[in-house]
């Protein structure tokens, strides 16, 4: 399981990383939660809190 929200962690992140700004320091920690969410979910939380943070 720790594999596959990797994962999916890793293919947002990718898909998201040209709207983050040059020069911010993104970390990304996911929560036991984060197991039981499905892509979408956690697609939709990490565009919103790098929308808050780190957008360009």
């Amino acid at each position: 399981m720790r594999n596959t929200v990797r994962r999916r962690l890793k293919a947002i992140c990718a898909e998201a990383l040209p709207d983050v700004r040059t020069g911010a320091d993104v970390v990304i920690r996911a929560l036991p939660a984060a197991a039981s969410a499905d892509f979408a979910t956690l697609r939709a939380e990490v565009v919103r809190c790098l929308e808050r943070k780190a957008a360009a």
